[in-house]
């Protein structure tokens, strides 16, 4: 095994102060307190955690600081935060608050010079430029506020231009595999993989371990970031980890 570990990364999407998990971004049912839950996934052996306020966008409202801090007092892993950010007060007050790294979307296809600014600021390592796209008849396109509107942004090219702007990480989200639990989207992430030379995160259709194992090895992710069956109890990080080290994809193990 060598090369880089492959990341396991939870994620938390919060709305009013506590988790959700939906599918295709609709349909939210609770998944409990995202403090408790962050300090859950810290204890297991996740790599990472993200946390999205994922109606912050829409409602035009900043990410929620004061449950930032709460997530943040409580891990010791990298923290990745996300919803509502425009412009660099807000990353500032988030990295300030416990953040390790943000993560921008719709404020990114708007203005893609957010960017550059946050690059220039805070080093490429802060910026993760998350990206929600869905293949339609046209192509992979890029949607906006939570998966609600969509652009004529192609995913492979704005991928390129993100990179060459100098974020750090993509977030990939297949729409159209979010909550199913049929797999990641493999064929896409492997043409992102061969395009950029940042890291891709995976988001969007892990519903058992071998879906982990596939994002690594035929998707050519970087890491795997999951919620409901983190959430759910579906699937533990230590035995994910442990299968897949049996496996042969070089993972951290938990201790």
């Amino acid at each position: 095994m060598k090369g880089i570990a492959k990341r396991i990364i939870p994620c938390l999407d919060v709305k009013n102060g506590e988790t959700v998990k939906g599918t295709h971004f609709v349909n939210l049912r609770s998944a409990g307190d995202p403090v408790g839950l962050g300090q859950l996934y810290s204890n297991a052996g996740a790599d990472e955690l993200v946390f999205l306020d994922i109606t912050a966008s829409v409602e035009g409202r900043k990410t929620f600081t004061e449950m930032v801090s709460r997530v943040a007092s409580t891990i010791n892993i990298p923290f990745t935060v996300g919803g509502g950010i425009n412009e660099l007060s807000d990353v500032d007050r988030l990295l300030n608050a416990g953040a390790d790294k943000i993560s921008i979307n719709s404020a990114a296809l708007l203005h893609p010079m957010l960017i550059d600014e946050i690059t220039h600021y805070y080093g490429s390592q802060v910026c993760v430029c998350a990206i929600d796209a869905r293949p339609d008849i046209d192509g992979w396109h890029c949607y906006l506020k939570g998966g609600r509107e969509r652009t004529e942004r192609n995913l492979f090219d704005w991928a390129k231009e993100v990179a060459d702007r100098g974020a750090g990480e993509i977030l990939f989200t297949s729409m159209e595999h979010d909550g199913v639990k049929h797999g990641f989207a493999n064929e896409a992430l492997a043409h992102l993989a061969d395009i950029v030379d940042i890291p891709i995160i995976a988001s969007g259709g892990a519903g058992k371990m071998e879906h982990f194992r596939d994002v690594f090895t035929l998707g050519k992710a970087d890491a795997a970031l999951a919620a409901s069956v983190f959430h759910f109890g579906e699937i533990k990080i230590p035995d994910l980890k442990q299968y897949l080290l049996q496996e042969g994809i070089n993972v951290r193990p938990t201790v």
